[in-house]
């Protein structure tokens, strides 16, 4: 049955393939003079002090059709921050099907005695992108579950399905505890990132801590005195010291106006951030261990006891899209090369990106993708080809999953707090010189529109009015 529908997918796709190409040259036609660009639009940039060649647009019906049109710059290669996620989970969904899941095997090696396993048990690392506490306590609550409850030996992860160099989570903009900044992983547990909740006692005038998930060796402070100031800055008010990886001490205060907050920072020592967390969590179930948990290899001939299945992929790209999760995206751009090579890096991830853009846009320049989640100051693609891109997602089988991935004008993800009339479901980007938008606009009338709108300059992030303004534009069209 899954092979059927797998075969239906394509075969529509190759029947709406038919559809895009013969409409494609009506895509490509020559478009509209740059002084359409609306006077609010003009306006936004000078106030931001952004030249207007800054600005690389384009806005055009989803369908082929033979109206231009409107573009501007639109054929300028620039970085496109985190629209670049548009290319890697528009492909993937294209090629591996929205029903996609990552499993996690985990083997037993050795035989089990009144409880104890005299031996090693093993869990596989395959890319899962959303393996959270939450999955890994049940994956320990299934070793408990066949009879385990002292292991004589070790617990091995086996994280060499991604072949991947040293990473120096400083290195992009040197914020190493920044959770945007971890690394992909084959085994990426929690997003290699925890959790630490400040709840206020207002009886005890301290402020209780705790943190998920748990890590063995890792000390945090258990409480914090209240202060009475406003919560403009509680990060800064709590003097977090970070220095030592395995203590967490708060030499400042939590202001009392803050109610609960919870701060994410990434792990200070990634590499054995997985053995920790699981460590504790085999504990925290009733787990015995006499040897400990490290990295390794699944012996060759081994066959797994069980396997933890994922969300499915639509799923996954709902996170990645909604809420512009980098480590999520480098997962799944890395699965690619996993599925399709067998050899998970990032060239080869390229490639498999880029033999599957030459396939759909055989007319349309490659874009230079480094990561697949546009954390890069070397990714480069124009406004024209993201919005062909776009266009050719409208008609195809994916459409449904892709566009209720992104995120809603007003409503969630990264556009919760967008202040527009407009409806929209719309990509954001953003790094310290990009700012940009891309994605669907409805009209009042039931039109749609694609809009492509990146700003490339130092101050780009000023002139965010003029997206907005675009925007607004865009769905006032006929």
């Amino acid at each position: 049955m899954v092979l059927l529908i797998v075969w239906t997918r394509r075969l529509f796709f190759a029947i709406a393939l038919m559809v895009w190409s013969a409409g494609f040259v009506a895509a490509q036609a020559p478009t509209k003079p740059s002084t359409w660009l609306p006077p609010n639009v003009i306006e936004a940039m000078r106030r931001a002090q952004v030249p207007l060649d800054a600005l690389h647009v384009v806005v055009m019906k989803p369908q082929p059709t033979s109206a231009t049109p409107w573009t501007h710059n639109a054929q300028e290669k620039v970085n496109p921050a985190s629209l670049m996620k548009l290319v890697t989970t528009a492909a993937a969904l294209d090629i591996l099907g929205p029903a996609f899941v990552w499993n996690t095997p985990v083997y037993i090696d050795g035989a089990i005695n009144e409880g104890v396993l005299q031996g090693n048990v093993f869990i596989k690392g395959q890319g899962d992108p959303r393996l959270g506490v939450e999955k890994l306590w049940l994956l320990m609550r299934r070793l408990r579950g066949i009879g385990i409850t002292r292991i004589q030996g070790d617990i091995i992860l086996d994280r060499t399905a991604f072949d991947l160099p040293p990473h120096n989570p400083a290195s992009f903009d040197g914020e190493p505890l920044r959770p945007y900044n971890t690394s992909p992983d084959a085994l990426l547990i929690n997003f290699k990132s925890m959790l630490i909740y400040f709840v206020p006692d207002l009886q005890a005038k301290v402020a209780r801590i705790h943190t998920e998930p748990p890590q063995e060796g890792v000390s945090v402070a258990s409480t914090v005195p209240m202060i009475q100031t406003d919560c403009s800055d509680y990060r800064g008010a709590l003097k977090a010291q970070f220095q030592d990886p395995q203590r967490i001490v708060f030499l400042g205060g939590y202001p009392a106006a803050c109610g609960e907050k919870v701060w994410p920072i990434a792990a200070q020592q990634p590499d054995n951030f997985a053995a920790r967390t699981v460590a504790a969590l085999w504990s925290n179930v009733g787990g015995q261990i006499n040897g400990k948990v490290r990295d390794g290899v699944v012996p060759a001939n081994l066959k797994p006891a069980f396997q933890n299945e994922s969300a499915t992929l639509s799923e996954v790209v709902r996170d990645i899209n909604k809420f512009s999760n980098n480590v999520m995206a480098e997962q799944l751009f890395l699965t690619l090369a996993l599925q399709k090579s067998g050899t998970a890096n990032s060239k080869n991830a390229g490639d498999v990106i880029n033999s599957w853009w030459s396939e759909k846009f055989p007319n349309v320049t490659v874009p230079h993708i480094e990561n697949g989640s546009g954390l890069s100051r070397e990714s480069r693609i124009h406004a024209m080809g993201l919005a062909q891109l776009l266009q050719w997602a409208w008609r195809s089988p994916i459409y449904p999953e892709l566009a209720s991935s992104l995120p809603m004008t007003g409503m969630d993800g990264t556009l919760k707090r967008m202040k527009t009339q407009a409806s929209a479901h719309l990509k954001t980007g953003s790094l310290r010189d990009v700012a940009g938008v891309a994605g669907y606009v409805d009209g009042p009338l039931g039109q749609r529109w694609v809009l492509v709108a990146i700003i490339y300059h130092n101050n780009a992030n000023a002139a965010r009015p003029a997206l907005d303004a675009l925007i607004n534009w865009t769905a006032h069209q006929p």
